[in-house]
């Protein structure tokens, strides 16, 4: 039976969820649905590292460059339409391929989160310059007015330390409270399959594909998103923000590369931190197999992929 039934394919970026999804959903004769808020934005195709034409043209992939990088998108917004999506490819008889690293859109589907109030612009400007004058200052705030949600979040996650002052200024309660009273996972059975690989070997890996970025065009790719009037999300996307400094000057090249690497191995630890509080996550030690094929026959052994495949 088929039927209710997602596969999540999770890991820190670079650790090869790409090229074995796209294996598994050849092999299922399925489609795969990406979980990664940067990889949603059209033009934002090598910083991202979306999949290849080549890879897209495969097996068909949903939530990839379907919204303008001037939009603002919410995972409010995400859960919806991906939950369209799931719901089309049941009626199909296929089997959804979550796959991503985008560790909220993937709690938002298997845990629930809550309808959280609309954004408020004026208020963000607010307490980013507050941020500003007084670096620190909001996350002392948010410890002060939810420990809960402080111990969740880094203190350098600016964008969602001001997006829980937000909800708490605008609804008077601990965003922590309501995120438990609001929750409704999405109504599926997920067989979530995680990949890793020992930390040294996977930032080898970034420190290449960051290499490989600037020599793919990376910094044109900025240069081109600046003209679209693209939202302060996108701006502020690893490896944009980076090279927007190094076009006005600020950094050099290899400055710039250097930040970018280092954010990326940052980021890759958050994400590794924030999957492990994810309930029954098959893991999957890939360290020293590269070859997406060997990948995939570790993954049929070792992870319940066997009953479907």
């Amino acid at each position: 039976m088929i039927e209710n039934k997602v596969i999540i394919i999770l890991g820190p970026t670079g650790v090869g969820k790409t090229e074995v999804s796209i294996l598994i959903a050849k092999s299922l004769k399925t489609e795969i649905i990406s979980a990664d808020s940067m990889q949603i934005y059209k033009g934002m195709d090598i910083g991202t590292a979306k999949p290849t034409k080549t890879q897209l043209s495969q097996v068909k992939h949903h939530m990839i460059s379907s919204v303008e990088p001037s939009e603002l998108y919410s995972v409010g917004r995400y859960i919806q339409e991906v939950k369209q999506v799931i719901n089309k490819l049941h009626k199909e008889g296929k089997i959804p391929i979550i796959v991503g690293g985008t560790g909220l859109y993937i709690k938002a589907m298997t845990k629930g989160l809550f309808i959280a109030p609309k954004a408020d612009l004026e208020l963000r400007k607010k307490l980013k310059e507050l941020e500003q004058k007084k670096p620190g200052i909001l996350y002392k705030k948010l410890k002060k007015l939810d420990p809960e949600k402080s111990k969740e979040l880094f203190p350098t996650d600016l964008k969602r330390i001001i997006r829980s002052l937000e909800v708490i200024i605008n609804t008077k309660k601990p965003i922590s409270l309501l995120q438990k009273n609001y929750t409704l996972a999405l109504p599926y059975q997920f067989i979530k399959i995680g990949l890793k690989r020992k930390r040294l070997e996977l930032y080898k890996i970034i420190e290449d594909r960051v290499e490989k970025m600037f020599q793919q065009g990376l910094v044109n790719e900025v240069k081109t998103l600046l003209k679209k009037n693209p939202s302060e999300v996108c701006l502020q996307a690893i490896g944009y923000k980076e090279v927007i400094k190094y076009l006005k000057g600020e950094i050099s090249l290899e400055e710039t590369k250097k930040i970018i690497k280092q954010a990326t191995k940052r980021y890759a630890k958050r994400q590794f931190t924030w999957f492990k509080k994810e309930d029954n996550v098959q893991w999957v030690d890939i360290t020293g197999i590269y070859n997406p094929k060997d990948i995939f026959d570790k993954l049929i052994k070792e992870t319940d992929l066997k009953f479907f495949i």
